[in-house]
């Protein structure tokens, strides 16, 4: 994938993990697990829009596939 930048995924965890630095392997697990997690929750979220014959993900659509991606793991 590797879309996802790299210095974003390092300021939330160095923002929420109290200020701890990252290693640069760290990083790259949390940038591919991240990008996973919004990969399934795009898909899901498709899915719950093409069910109700709309072309546009709305935000219901995310807030439900949240719900369906997190009792998946």
């Amino acid at each position: 994938m590797g879309e996802l930048p790299n210095a974003v995924v390092k300021r939330l965890l160095t923002k929420h993990g109290d200020g701890l630095r990252v290693s640069g392997t760290a990083l790259e697990h949390a940038v591919a697990a991240a990008e996973d997690y919004i990969a399934r929750l795009a898909r899901e979220a498709k899915t719950l829009a093409t069910d109700d014959k709309r072309k546009t993900i709305m935000e219901y659509d995310i807030d439900k596939a949240r719900a369906r991606v997190a009792g998946a793991s």
